[in-house]
């Protein structure tokens, strides 16, 4: 078994760009109220098409856009192998 860990060197910031933050959008409104988190695995796959990684400013980013906690999503993030 491998231990997956962020990379020890993190950029500062994490935003979206403005197409990425249409298909946030739209992943989003795709599940049912309530279940906006769902959409989890869809945004850090977002996330790493737009950075090419998966950096931890983004996973706070994602977390906070689904109102998740940001160890939920890291949970996510690195047992995932995408």
């Amino acid at each position: 078994m491998s231990v997956r860990r962020l990379a020890a060197n993190q950029p500062d910031s994490f935003a979206f760009s403005a197409e990425s933050l249409e298909q946030v959008k739209w992943w989003i409104a795709k599940f049912p109220q309530g279940r906006q988190q769902s959409a989890v695995i869809p945004l850090l796959w977002l996330v790493q098409k737009q950075q090419g990684w998966v950096s931890e400013p983004a996973i706070r980013v994602v977390a906070e856009t689904l109102g998740m906690p940001v160890i939920r999503v890291y949970e996510v993030a690195t047992f995932y192998t995408m």
